[in-house]
């Protein structure tokens, strides 16, 4: 796993021997990668609006990251739900996936591919001045990006739950086909020339449990009258009990159904009209689950790289307010890409605050006050420092 942070110091000559020390000491250890993070000139507007709109950025920056994490969720629980019929032909461009580790294989990839985009546009971030126009005052630009990301996650919630009715559809008609004979389908089991049916006659179903095999033979020609002598066969059992059936007048079926409950002989309904139709709807909801997964996905790939782009900015607009708020007017800042393996995380924490403690002595003070939206003590450092998730998309 890897952090990273977009951080910012002041662009005066004691600052930048201090960045220019850090790049160094990075150069010598290998703990980090460093980067210009590049931010425009934005309007800054009065002390209370920076305020404000430093109050906003907070809640919004938590508001976009939770929006990509369940995005990254619904993403990994699609592919992992879907099945290998379904994959095959829509993610793995032609790949045909049969095992499980094949559709890790395939996770892990998309996966992958995702956080190489991520970081890339992280690393190479230019602001979007179309999307963003810098002549607009902060709080429009927020506005802007809260549009966006509330919109994605409107669409979001839409989309999941027309996905989720459809799954849940198929799947409910695909437990009709497992289970035991009490419930399951029993369709390909029973041939129509099973039964009997004709203006007089009909065939029931019948369950019987296995150890009352004997009973039902014995029985069942006089459970009622009009039985046809001998009608009754054994289509099929599992390890609890058996499906007979046996036929008679129609005339007496609600008599033969009473007295085959008083033996535990329960009657299992069945209709071929009523099963080719639940046949014919797994069938279509089969291609349809199928054919909006592909859609379904590649929407989520798409709006997980839109929201990033937000969210990007977002930081780029939570450093420049913290740095006017932090550094004070003139604008005069230097904003730098920082990216860390978690295991060096710690040292290079350590040099961070060694070389800029000058900034804020009273940072290395446990019981300060912190007031800056979003931070706890534990996060303020001398430094302007917002970290960036880049572990969303680790495949645990």
């Amino acid at each position: 796993m890897q952090d990273a942070w977009v951080i910012s110091v002041p662009l005066d000559k004691t600052s930048s021997k201090s960045v220019e020390k850090l790049k160094r000491f990075i150069g010598r250890t290998n703990l980090a990668s460093c980067c210009k993070f590049s931010i425009p000139d934005l309007k800054v507007g009065i002390l209370d609006s920076l305020l404000s709109v430093s109050d906003e950025l907070s809640t919004l920056d938590m508001f976009t990251e939770s929006v990509m994490i369940q995005t990254c969720k619904c993403m990994r629980e699609v592919m992992e739900q879907a099945g290998d019929k379904v994959m095959e032909d829509v993610l793995a461009n032609g790949a045909h996936i049969t095992k499980q580790k094949d559709l890790h294989s395939t996770l892990k990839a998309l996966l992958k591919s995702l956080r190489v985009d991520m970081m890339s546009y992280v690393t190479n971030f230019q602001w979007d001045e179309v999307k963003y126009p810098t002549s607009l005052p902060l709080s429009s630009l927020v506005n802007i990006i809260k549009k966006e990301v509330s919109q994605v996650k409107l669409e979001f919630k839409s989309r999941a739950a027309t996905y989720s009715s459809v799954k849940k559809r198929l799947q409910n008609l695909e437990h009709q086909q497992e289970g035991s004979l009490k419930t399951c389908s029993l369709n390909g089991i029973v041939r129509r020339e099973d039964l009997v049916v004709s203006e007089y006659l009909t065939t029931l179903l019948v369950l019987v449990s296995r150890r009352d095999y004997m009973q039902w033979e014995k029985t069942y020609e006089s459970l009622s009258e009009f039985v046809v002598p001998r009608s009754s066969r054994k289509l099929c059992e599992d390890r609890a009990a058996g499906i007979f059936s046996v036929t008679l007048f129609k005339r007496v079926v609600c008599d033969f159904i009473a007295k085959a409950k008083e033996r535990k002989f329960n009657l299992r309904e069945y209709s071929f009209d009523l099963d080719e139709k639940q046949q014919q709807e797994r069938m279509e909801l089969s291609v349809h689950k199928k054919e909006h997964y592909g859609t379904f996905m590649e929407w989520l790939k798409a709006i997980y790289n839109q929201v990033i782009i937000s969210w990007i900015h977002l930081k780029a607009l939570r450093v420049f307010v913290e740095s006017v708020l932090r550094y004070g007017l003139p604008v005069n800042y230097q904003a730098l890409l920082l990216q860390s393996d978690t295991k060096c995380s710690e040292k290079l924490r350590e040099k961070l605050s060694s070389l800029f403690a000058y900034l804020d002595p009273t940072s290395a003070v446990s019981d300060v006050t912190c007031d800056i939206p979003g931070l706890s003590q534990q996060d303020y450092f001398s430094y302007i420092c917002f970290p960036v998730n880049i572990n969303l998309l680790d495949l645990s």
